[in-house]
């Protein structure tokens, strides 16, 4: 799961990209409102903490203008701003939720785990396509009944593409969730991470559309 932070606090930022990756999330973090709608718009996160004091540009104009583009990636909105107008302004803006500065990181932890089965239609933590099953809950993945072993970045890769079951997924997108945006990836150091991931599971479990990217179909082989 790829997480963009938009925090000009450097302790806070810090603090809060190092939590998030201890549990296996790829975190992107910018200091900026406007380097925040930018990345927005490209629309490869799962998910943004958007707050709302940043320089060059308010976290509430970047909200306001990403959901005016049709951005639907959800935001948790962080902010010291704890008064009930603040909260329904950001609410109004289209924050899919709202966190008051300080918060304990296993609340900010716990609401991203919450948003994200919502805005995927997950009423549980599984995801399952045809034989293959995956659960959030526990890490593990099970195919026509068989436990398989992943390493991290490989039970990420597999997350994106069954949450997208049926559809091709850009090679970009996979890129920037799994690595995030500001990091400098090798030139084949996704088509490697698929070879492996096929090898644990199956050579039809995720497929190759040539020039483009990948996709898990709706019943893999």
């Amino acid at each position: 799961m790829h997480i963009i932070v938009v925090e000009d606090d450097p302790e806070l930022g810090a603090a809060i990209q190092r939590a998030l990756e201890r549990l296996a999330y790829t975190v992107s973090w910018l200091r900026n409102g406007r380097e925040a709608l930018i990345a927005l718009r490209d629309e490869t996160a799962d998910l943004v903490l958007l707050d709302l004091g940043l320089p060059g540009m308010d976290g509430l104009e970047v909200l306001v203008e990403a959901r005016r583009a049709h951005v639907k990636t959800p935001v948790i909105v962080m902010t010291a701003r704890d008064g009930l107008e603040a909260r329904v302004h950001g609410l109004d803006a289209g924050a899919d939720d709202y966190l008051i500065k300080p918060f304990h990181l296993e609340e900010l932890c716990a609401r991203i785990r919450s948003l994200s089965r919502r805005s995927q239609g997950l009423a549980v933590n599984r995801i399952e396509v045809g034989a293959l099953v995956l659960d959030l809950g526990t890490s593990h993945v099970t195919f026509r009944g068989e436990a398989i072993e992943l390493t991290r970045r490989e039970f990420a890769l597999l997350q994106f593409l069954m949450e997208r079951a049926g559809k091709l997924v850009r090679r970009e997108s996979l890129i920037n969730s799994l690595y995030g945006l500001d990091n400098v990836v090798g030139e084949n150091a996704l088509e490697v991470l698929v070879h492996t991931l096929r090898k644990k599971l199956n050579y039809g479990t995720v497929r190759t559309v040539r020039g483009f990217g990948y996709m898990v179909p709706r019943e893999p082989e």
